[in-house]
């Protein structure tokens, strides 16, 4: 192994343990070869020698390398360090970090890191991981158009997540379907909404939301003949109105139409209709429970290391849910 060059960003038990790891995954370093001694690694690599101990623990607890009295260090097994690339961070995406993690043995390393929906950022990231990871889960940067930067990446080594709507059929996925099961699952609520006169779907143009379930919305609104709005630009806002079910996207326009009930003394539930999109525990306390509409990423993350473990080829649409709270 050549002499490490190590960085102030990160510290030199990490570096050199990631050093190793790396070449163990490019296969440099191949089962049952041997590395070198603690004091050989110490000299060649300018460190401590509680350094390099501390590094060679760390891969001893992954089940990357061992020891014995007469073979001194030598590698044992595969790699198994993920990268977890998601969009942008949210509750329900801890929940889906956290099951994920939950379903994976302890010697599988996980980096997760967002991209928060930067193109730039994310290539970047993508391009940078490149032989440096055994296995790749991903949020594409678009649910519309699948990022040619992913190419560089094995197929059997790349799990895409949520986004979909593009060919995808050679990678495995496990994806939610933004427009049949969104308009699906207010045809499961229309005995509710039918006590409002009005929909209202708040859609501001920032949010990286696919815009075709705009398109669902309305097929849903005509098909019923509910009279319906779409608010893109905070210039179109009016305020709260009586009779009106309201489908929000972000939580903070979710947060606004309470505050504006609220004031306008109008109950949620009955004066009003109000869904999220994204389920969220504190969905279940608010205001005596807010609806939503969901997949569970849980149960996706759970999915995602069912993958990783198992590395057979899967594609799978989630089933996405109408959760009925009293906001309806």
């Amino acid at each position: 192994m050549p002499q490490i060059k190590f960085s102030n960003s990160t510290s030199k038990i990490k570096s050199l343990a990631d050093a190793i790891s790396l070449s163990i995954m490019q296969e440099r370093l191949k089962e049952g070869d041997n590395l070198l001694s603690i004091n050989e690694a110490s000299t060649l690599h300018k460190v401590s020698r509680d350094t390099v101990f501390k590094a060679y623990n760390d891969l001893k607890k992954r089940g990357l390398i061992d020891s014995t009295p007469q073979k001194g260090y030598f590698v044992t097994g595969e790699v198994n360090h993920i990268l977890l690339l998601l969009d942008a961070y949210s509750s329900f995406k801890q929940n889906l970090y956290h099951r994920l993690i939950a379903n994976l043995p302890e010697n599988y390393k996980v980096d997760l890191i967002f991209h928060q929906y930067n193109e730039r950022l994310f290539e970047t990231i993508v391009r940078e991981s490149i032989g440096k990871y055994s296995m790749y889960v991903i949020m594409n940067f678009s649910n519309e158009q699948f990022s040619d930067t992913l190419k560089a990446i094995p197929t059997n080594k790349l799990l895409l997540l949520d986004f979909g709507n593009f060919e995808k059929s050679e990678y495995s996925y496990i994806c939610q379907d933004f427009n049949d099961s969104f308009f699906n699952c207010l045809h499961k609520g229309n005995g509710l909404l039918k006590k409002y006169k009005k929909l209202t779907f708040v859609f501001p143009e920032e949010v990286c939301h696919p815009v075709s379930a705009i398109d669902y919305f309305i097929k849903f609104s005509l098909s019923l003949n509910f009279e319906y709005e779409v608010i893109r630009k905070e210039s179109e806002w009016k305020g709260v109105e009586a009779g009106t079910a309201y489908f929000c996207i972000l939580s903070e326009d979710l947060v606004k139409i309470i505050k504006a009930a609220d004031l306008a003394g109008l109950t949620i539930g009955s004066d009003i209709g109000l869904i999220a999109y994204n389920d969220d525990p504190v969905l279940e306390v608010i205001k005596n429970g807010i609806s939503s509409i969901s997949i569970d990423f849980g149960l996706m993350g759970e999915k995602a290391a069912k993958f990783i473990t198992g590395r057979q080829v899967i594609h799978e649409y989630l089933p996405t849910e109408l959760i009925v709270r009293n906001s309806l």
